[in-house]
């Protein structure tokens, strides 16, 4: 048996910003909610329960394969790897997911999770009831159609792999599609963190680790990328955007 999916108790911490009122800067449903004109406060009221849970540490299983769904959860701080073992152990990376971003949604079919979800550094998070959800995103459309948003996302993708790209595409769309996912929620598209190993970016990416690094190495080279140790800085987005864009386009 694994450990209990968001468990309770001394891993559970208050919210460090937002109020009862407001809802947290990073969180995945609020631009949804406050178009309907409702704060924490209207949510509480309709019996949804925003739980938030952690410290998680680099490495803790958030939920493994084959626990039950009863929950989606908010990245509200750090970053999460979903992934997959298959029978000889080696395994696949589905993908990355960063503050704001939803991870569960993979579960709601078959009512079990698919996949595991593993923290990359210190993950804090927000647990949402998903039968409490999907009943308030039954008498709220905006809530509903922000949901269906959040999985043709996830579905969107995890497509961007499926074509035949040259490993600069795919390098490069990687760095553009993190940027752009971490802007639109109020952090720098420029200058990040990739929390996650060289081999794990090569695994999702589908490419030999050697060939991730050879590519960073002649991306700096090429001035388009500063890139010290995890640290990374896009000096040049357009030109990445520009060897991106076959990838970003589909």
């Amino acid at each position: 048996m694994t450990r209990p999916v968001f468990p309770r108790g001394d891993e559970r911490t208050s919210a460090d910003d937002g109020d009862n009122l407001n809802f947290c800067s990073t969180c995945a449903f609020s631009q949804a909610c406050l178009a309907q004109g409702m704060n924490k406060s209207d949510l509480g009221q309709l019996h949804v329960l925003v739980e938030h849970f952690g410290p998680y540490h680099a490495g803790d299983y958030i939920f493994r394969k084959g626990d039950r769904f009863d929950a989606i959860a908010a990245v509200r701080g750090g970053s999460v790897k979903t992934c997959v073992t298959d029978l000889d152990g080696r395994e696949r990376v589905l993908g990355f997911h960063f503050p704001g971003e939803v991870i569960g949604l993979d579960g709601i079919d078959g009512e079990r999770y698919p996949c595991d979800a593993v923290a990359l550094d210190t993950v804090a998070l927000c647990r949402f009831s998903f039968p409490r959800m999907a009943d308030l995103a039954m008498r709220l459309p905006l809530l509903q159609q922000h949901l269906f948003r959040l999985l043709s996302r996830d579905i969107h993708t995890a497509t961007r792999l499926g074509g035949d790209w040259s490993a600069d595409t795919r390098i490069a769309a990687f760095l553009v599609d993190i940027g752009r996912r971490l802007a639109s929620r109020g952090f720098s598209a420029r200058r990040f963190e990739l929390t996650m190993a060289r081999t794990d970016i090569a695994n999702y990416l589908r490419l030999a680790p050697e060939t991730v690094s050879r590519v960073l190495r002649r991306f700096q080279e090429s001035n388009f990328v500063n890139v010290d140790r995890r640290e990374i800085e896009l000096l040049d987005i357009k030109r990445l955007e520009s060897l991106a864009a076959p990838a970003l386009a589909t």
